[in-house]
């Protein structure tokens, strides 16, 4: 009984300093919290209808909770996706092996081409060993192009570790309002 009493009122000021805004106590060094539901199981979403906007640019960013990487679409419908770890990614076209430095390797497959309709290039890295910056970054070690070919565009994405990840589709791209980003997040930690 006492170990409930004692539990009990543990639970009851814990909640009087979230309610008050007092800090809780945090371990010196250690990252905040972020509430990361994410898994590591595949993210998929299906093909969408014709017109489907082009790829455009490939980027990255980092987060206080996590490292982001964005795949810009012109405009057109927003692109499906299937992200997912793999062992290793092959080259679109050629089932080349891609290599990248990491732990874990994220494939990332966006459902639209980097070429248009006249198959002109709307994307082509300077470097496809190193697509975007990730220096600096937490998580992402190295991005590298896989290709585009039938009408889809692929990454081979290097990890610390096989981590938590989360894949969306914004609506607007830098420069074109009727554009769309697929935005793939990947956490720090567990």
């Amino acid at each position: 009984m006492t170990f409930i009493r004692a539990r009990g009122a543990l639970v009851a000021v814990a909640t009087a300093l979230v309610v008050l805004g007092a800090p809780l106590p945090a371990s010196a060094g250690q990252d905040p919290w972020c509430g990361i539901w994410w898994g590591s199981l595949p993210e998929t979403t299906a093909t969408p209808a014709p017109p489907v906007g082009q790829v455009t640019d490939v980027r990255a960013g980092q987060h206080p909770c996590f490292d982001r990487l964005v795949v810009d679409l012109q405009s057109g419908a927003p692109a499906g996706y299937d992200v997912r770890y793999v062992d290793q990614v092959s080259a679109q076209g050629s089932g080349e092996p891609v290599p990248v430095e990491g732990g874990a390797v994220l494939q990332v497959v966006v459902r639209a081409p980097a070429y248009d309709e006249t198959r002109g290039v709307t994307y082509l890295p300077a470097d496809p060993a190193r697509v975007a910056d990730v220096r600096g970054a937490r998580t992402l070690e190295q991005v590298a192009w896989a290709g585009s070919f039938e009408g889809q565009t692929s990454l081979a994405v290097g990890t610390r570790a096989r981590l938590p990840f989360r894949v969306f589709v914004l609506d607007g791209a830098p420069g074109s309002p009727h554009g769309a980003r697929v935005v793939v997040d990947v956490a720090h930690h567990w």
